[in-house]
């Protein structure tokens, strides 16, 4: 089960920084990509349809995993969503309590959120 969970997570991540950076490989790279991250196709599938060998399609989507975690270590832009992503929900939150403050300490509370994300970016 722990296994299963890290496997989801690995592909939560490639999936992320495949949506954010795919788009700096090249044709190749991208549809063999896809295809095994996106589109859950086994390395067999995709070499008999690519025609090249198991391991090449192995390798090149190891290398593609590695390229896109390295334009992340760079740019830091899957961070920076998941960042804002969480900041707003923690800006729904406190608007969902807004029976238990006044109207002058939300404004303040989200405001704050506000200025936080506004210095990621």
């Amino acid at each position: 089960m722990i296994s299963q969970v890290k496997n989801m997570n690995e592909i939560l991540e490639q999936a992320l920084l495949y949506d954010f950076y795919g788009e700096l490989l090249n044709k190749h790279q991208k549809e063999i990509y896809e295809q095994f991250i996106l589109e859950d196709l086994s390395l067999g599938e995709i070499a008999r349809e690519a025609g090249i060998s198991r391991q090449g399609v192995h390798d090149l989507v190891k290398r593609c995993g590695q390229t896109l975690k390295g334009y992340e270590e760079k740019l830091h832009l899957v961070a920076k969503f998941m960042s804002v992503k969480s900041k707003v929900a923690r800006m729904n939150e406190i608007l969902e309590e807004n029976e238990k403050k006044s109207r002058e300490e939300l404004v303040e509370d989200i405001r704050r959120i506000a200025d936080e994300i506004i210095e990621e970016l």
